[in-house]
């Protein structure tokens, strides 16, 4: 791929870093959505709008509110947004990426039956989010380099 130093996005149309931003985004928009069936959501009617007392889960492995699938939502509309561009995509991707190991990490030092789990998340969330954490940075570093030729 040839990239123009006048037009850092001309030729980024096709780039393999907006195509991963944009297939991780409508994951995250899918897995939003999921989050809101009976049945694909197991114990549906127990799901609370926040907190730790949302016995709902994903798949029946995942805990969800209807908190936690806006945010899914949100995360899926702002990464369709930012894989328009290169930049946007590779930022959205490490960024994202960044978010994710964080909260991978809060994950890991707050207990699940406190305040602290507004979100909510289990032990199944927690290592959902160091492998997407990883996964996203990755993806942003290895597809976001430029490459020029001559």
């Amino acid at each position: 791929m040839t990239v123009n130093p006048g037009s850092r996005n001309a030729t980024a149309a096709r780039s393999p870093v907006r195509t991963a931003a944009l297939a991780v985004s409508v994951v995250f928009l899918l897995v939003g959505v999921l989050g809101f069936i009976p049945g694909i959501t197991t114990d549906y009617s127990e799901m609370a709008f926040a907190g730790h007392h949302s016995d709902a889960h994903l798949l029946g492995i995942f805990q969800v509110s209807i908190l936690h699938n806006i945010v899914h939502l949100l995360f899926g509309v702002a990464g369709l947004a930012l894989a328009r561009t290169f930049d946007g995509a590779r930022t959205f991707l490490i960024g994202g990426g960044a978010v994710y190991l964080v909260l991978w990490l809060y994950g890991l030092v707050i207990s699940e039956d406190t305040a602290a789990n507004f979100v909510p998340v289990n032990n199944a969330d927690d290592w959902l989010h160091f492998f997407l954490g990883v996964g996203m940075i990755a993806l942003g570093l290895l597809l976001g380099r430029r490459t020029t030729t001559r």
